[in-house]
């Protein structure tokens, strides 16, 4: 899986790797959702008694592996830093486990192999769409992600809000470019953009709750043309939004973009505020994920499944957890003495393969046990 990363929704040849371990497993499933994605189903005895959905996303980064390793990704400019290749690998295991105990459970087990849960609009956000929580209907639905911070062994869980909304912000600054030695003669869209920026964190600092987290950040800058002597006529902004509140990040929304018009034109030039609006925040059923972190002690060790607290990451898993009640807990897989640290999105990222001696058997007996539940 490592060694062959495919990017957000052209996943056809890790599509056709599930695909053939399925078959080989004899677990009956569906392809084709959202393009790459595949839908498995384990039925167990009295199928219809209840139903759990576990998920894992397959697709991988736009990132040059910096790694030399034996499982180095083979197609250059595309990697499994973020961990995908690893919740797979998982979750196949996973249906090894549960296929062989089927007799033994009441009850079917769903899983939703995902594409495209790195770009927008979302692998999870399509699947729902196609109705990929309906027949049958999942009861719950669990999944679980890397979490490079935490030692190989550990486990760790956050009930209620745990993971930020996450918006694309783009931003075209629009002046009038000339001669940098005479600015009169100028509207200085570089110029408009710094106090544009300045502005636009104003919003975070003297707009927002201060006990509800928010986040605005640009990540990038670009004139369009320019030089050390030449004032350029655009500038290009390209940022994220993230928040915890559905009604402030609407409220913000515009803010933003009044904000941005109103200071550009009073500048003497213009701006385009577009927003893309990305994942909501991810909500953790606290009945749920306090029973599934109880199990998971169980099954790990009371020492091994600890608490987490909130991330302004997103993931598209939250447009489950607005369906369905739904858990999303995070995998230890650092190991400090074997140089195992690279967090994920990092061109060094990789993981203690003993991680997955865990995660299997977690992810196995967690779904047995909620199947009781």
């Amino acid at each position: 899986m490592h060694a062959h990363p495919e990017l957000s929704f052209v996943e056809y040849e890790t599509s056709q790797f599930i695909a053939s371990v399925l078959d080989e497993l004899g677990v009956s499933y569906t392809d084709g959702w959202a393009k790459t994605g595949i839908v498995a189903i384990i039925k167990g005895k009295n199928p219809k008694k209840k139903v759990v959905a576990l998920r894992a996303d397959i697709d991988a980064l736009p990132i040059v592996e910096k790694n030399k390793l034996s499982y180095k990704s083979k197609n250059e400019g595309v990697m499994h830093a973020c961990g995908h290749d690893v919740h797979t690998a998982n979750m196949l295991g996973a249906a090894a486990i549960l296929q062989g105990l089927k007799e033994k459970f009441e009850g079917t087990v769903k899983i939703i192999f995902q594409p495209g849960e790195e770009k927008l609009p979302g692998g999870a956000s399509l699947m729902i769409k196609e109705g990929v929580l309906k027949n049958p209907k999942p009861d719950l639905i669990m999944a679980l992600h890397v979490h490079p911070p935490l030692e190989v062994g550990k486990v760790g869980f956050r009930p209620g809000v745990y993971m930020a909304s996450a918006d694309e912000l783009y931003v075209s600054v629009k002046g009038k470019g000339g001669h940098a030695a005479v600015p009169q003669n100028c509207i200085d869209p570089i110029l408009i953009s710094s106090h544009l920026m300045t502005a636009l964190q104003q919003i975070v600092s003297r707009r927002a709750n201060p006990n509800m987290p928010t986040v605005l950040s640009f990540g990038k800058i670009n004139s369009v043309g320019g030089a050390t002597n030449i004032i350029p006529n655009e500038v290009k902004l390209e940022g994220t939004f993230r928040t915890f509140d559905e009604a402030w990040r609407k409220k913000a929304h515009k803010i933003m973009k009044s904000t941005a018009e109103n200071l550009a034109a009073s500048m003497g030039g213009s701006c385009e505020f577009k927003i893309a609006k990305g994942y909501p925040f991810l909500l953790n059923n606290e009945e749920l994920t306090n029973e599934i972190h109880h199990e998971a002690k169980a099954y790990m060790g009371k020492e091994n499944a600890v608490s987490l607290p909130i991330r302004m990451t997103a993931e598209d898993f939250a447009f489950y957890s607005h369906q369905i009640p739904a858990c999303f807990f995070r995998l230890g897989t650092g190991n400090k003495k074997k140089r195992i640290t690279s967090n994920v999105h990092e061109d060094t990222f990789n993981i203690d393969e003993d991680a997955l001696r865990h995660s299997i058997g977690l992810t196995s007996w967690l779904t047995i046990q909620a199947l009781k539940m």
